[in-house]
């Protein structure tokens, strides 16, 4: 299995100071009025959350909520709750609510990688000591009934199928059309509609607050990451005075989210071409000492090995804890170059990935597709593609003209990225959704009366990129925008003390850096690892 190489921090540019600490989450909320009478009738007080051991430190549960909070005691559904109790009882703060992103990634999954015996994790021994972290997957993702849309055959043949890296969606438009039929008639085969309609994630966020008073806590402190950052949001904008404390990790930008859906993708395959670009800039800056690839144009090696690798796709044999094996074809190899582009970790192997294709062996340029390539906002692509898209046609308004994503098409071709292809109709499966989500929840998603946010943009992020960290400090009513240096997708627990002693302490203590803080990260570097063992052509 690939790892990527830990990133250490060598510099915090710009002073700390204090934006407003704990008490302040009082004070805010004497501002403002608790938004939440927003969402309708009020559901029926949760039972006591009745935690069963689940390992060394974990407890888990489930939490019965309504389907529809406009029906509160109408249908109800089963969310499943993990916890990692806190270290040091006796100093325990209360719950840090967490959700990584996806949308359609676990949040139970994340809190089940807590490692105390070994001090690894996502969050620091610190963190994990002063609170109960509390994972909740959200309705349709991971054990809370999570959307199924796809038979496993017709799963496996899709992802069997040939795709041209030269056409927009890979496939011809008929084909994608047809498969964006097959997969929406799929929801309604595996899913009611009034399910389907309910993933909104407005009603995350009142699941949420579901679980706060099943736990009894007053407040929650919240961590969210990539599309988690929209969960916050909401869940700040709805009960404001239920925030302790909120860090949001690789922003999006909640204004394309909640009204501009198509310019948003366009956003991330932008984001993502900036990202190769800045390897082969990296590579060519090197030197070939350092970089071979390509004897000094990287781009020119690149373009033709896809166009080689797509002429002659290599026959990669599998390697255990590596790759399955398969073919790799340019359509595959740019998958893998995407997903590895994107985290500067990874780029000593994308370097040997390429040197070790060019020379007919292609095992870690597959193992790259098969084990690290991630969909929009996070998560492997292939388990989370179901989720991820209902809840995206839940949250977003009607994209059903295809003359709308034609035009968003058009516009990645035009740019000629090397990564555009598969982003061109991305959201297809919208355009045919055949529910509707009638009560959209469409307030600006300001946090009004919440304590102050803190927003951690990366400069150079694959699927956020730094201006949707602007913009969210800019929208929400009281942030601190903290930038990491460097290329990837966000930043706690990757980037290095100064990223990771700035959350902390907002967490912890509610000190937050001074508003602009840019935290330094080591110089990314192109020169390769030693590749595995693994077939040829």
């Amino acid at each position: 299995m690939l790892a990527a190489a830990a990133l250490v921090l060598t510099g915090c540019a710009g002073g700390a100071g204090t934006a407003g600490a704990a008490s302040a989450a009082g004070a805010a909320a004497a501002r403002t009025p608790d938004r939440a009478a927003t969402a309708g009738p009020a559901a029926p007080a949760p039972d006591p959350v009745d935690w069963q051991a689940c390992g060394t430190g974990f407890d888990c549960a489930t939490v019965e909520v309504p389907v529809e909070y406009g029906s509160p005691r109408g249908e109800r559904i089963e969310l499943a709750v993990t916890r990692h109790r806190a270290t040091d009882p006796d100093r325990r703060i209360g719950s840090l609510f967490v959700n990584p992103g996806g949308p359609g990634v676990s949040a139970t999954e994340m809190v089940e990688r807590i490692d105390v015996a070994h001090g690894t994790g996502p969050f620091s021994a610190e963190v994990v000591a002063r609170f109960d972290v509390v994972g909740v997957d959200p309705r349709g993702v991971g054990d809370s009934e999570a959307v199924r849309c796809l038979t496993d055959e017709q799963r496996a043949a899709q992802a069997a199928e040939d795709r041209d890296p030269t056409i927009p969606g890979g496939k011809r438009f008929g084909r994608l059309l047809t498969d964006a039929r097959t997969f929406t008639h799929g929801c309604l085969d595996h899913q009611s509609r009034t399910f389907l309609a309910s993933l909104s994630t407005d009603n995350v966020a009142r699941d949420l607050d579901q679980v706060r008073a099943a736990l009894g806590e007053e407040q929650i402190t919240f961590y969210g990451a990539s599309y988690g950052t929209v969960v916050g949001p909401v869940y700040a904008t709805l009960f404001p005075e239920r925030v302790r404390q909120m860090v949001i990790d690789g922003p999006v930008d909640t204004d394309l989210w909640q009204n501009d859906p198509l310019r948003l993708l366009d956003d991330v395959e932008v984001s993502n071409e900036r990202t190769l670009d800045a390897w082969f800039e990296t590579c060519r800056a090197e030197g070939t000492a350092v970089c071979s690839f390509g004897d000094g144009d990287p781009e020119a090696a690149f373009d033709a090995l896809v166009r080689q690798l797509e002429k002659r796709p290599l026959q990669v044999q599998p390697v255990d804890g590596l790759t399955p094996g398969g073919p790799l074809d340019g359509a595959a190899a740019l998958e893998g170059v995407r997903a590895a582009a994107g985290n500067q970790a990874l780029w000593p192997l994308l370097t040997a990935g390429l040197i070790g294709a060019e020379q007919g062996n292609g095992t870690l340029l597959h193992a790259m597709v098969s084990s690290v390539t991630v969909a929009p906002f996070g998560g492997p692509f292939a388990t989370l593609q179901e989720p991820h898209t209902a809840v995206r046609c839940a949250d977003w308004p009607e994209v059903d003209r295809l003359s709308d994503h034609h035009r968003a098409a058009r516009t990645i071709a035009e740019r000629h990225d090397r990564l555009g292809g598969r982003a061109a109709y991305s959201a297809l499966s919208c355009a045919l959704w055949p529910v509707d989500n009638r009560d959209r929840f469409t307030d600006v998603l300001d946090g009004a009366g919440a304590p102050p946010v803190l927003v951690v943009g990366g400069r150079l992020d694959n699927v956020s990129p730094h201006h949707w960290a602007e913009a969210m400090a800019e929208r929400l009513d009281d942030a601190v925008l903290l930038t990491r240096e460097g290329v990837g997708h966000t930043s706690y627990g990757t980037s290095g003390p100064c990223v990771d002693d700035a959350v902390d302490a907002v967490l912890i203590d509610g000190i937050l850096p001074e508003d602009g803080t840019v935290c330094d990260v080591p110089p990314a570097t192109t020169k390769p690892l030693a590749a595995p063992a693994g077939a040829g052509a």
